[in-house]
């Protein structure tokens, strides 16, 4: 009989204990996982950002060249040469007033006035009621571009082009940023 075993050898410890990289290994994977959520973050941050500028855009008046819309300017209150006075004030600002007179209607115009166009005026109408503001839509069966403008009894003046431009300027660059690529 013998008395030696076929043991494995047992190699010493190292004295290491593997405790400390792990803590190392959690550490650096808690940092990378915050600077990812760091990134997303500002990403959807971003495109929210651009979502709101869109809707922003989408929601103001066109930007239209005020020689290409086309006018009529109808007085519906009592005050003598109201609609000339308002048709001199659109030309000097580079409108096309193409017809001035007392309202044609029997409709009965209260408040401000009207805004009365056909569907294919829908833009010129949108972007005149930057200069009449809280004036009615009022929305007919005309085939052509062609705006009416009427004068109604609460009418005081029209927006100054300092007022319009205070309207038109954010608009125009919620519709720059609503264009721009999000940064990725």
């Amino acid at each position: 009989m013998s008395t030696t075993t076929d043991r494995p050898a047992v190699r010493p410890r190292s004295g290491r204990r593997p405790l400390p990289p792990l803590i190392f290994l959690l550490v650096l994977a808690i940092a990378a996982l915050g600077v990812w959520w760091k990134v997303f973050g500002d990403a959807a941050a971003d495109e929210e950002r651009q979502d709101a500028a869109c809707a922003a855009a989408s929601e103001a008046p066109p930007q239209l060249d005020p020689t290409t819309v086309r006018l009529r300017v109808y007085n519906a209150t009592d005050t003598a040469g109201l609609a000339q006075q308002v048709a001199a004030d659109l030309q000097g600002r580079g409108f096309t007033v193409e017809e001035v007179a007392n309202d044609p209607t029997e409709r009965e115009v209260t408040g401000v006035g009207e805004i009365r166009h056909g569907h294919p005026g829908t833009d010129a109408a949108s972007y005149m009621s930057v200069y009449l503001p809280e004036a009615d839509d009022w929305l007919d069966t005309r085939a052509s571009e062609l705006v009416d403008i009427v004068i109604g009894p609460e009418f005081s003046a029209l927006r100054t082009p300092e007022e319009v431009a205070a309207v038109l300027n954010p608009a125009s660059s919620a519709a720059a940023e609503c264009e721009e690529p999000a940064a990725a």
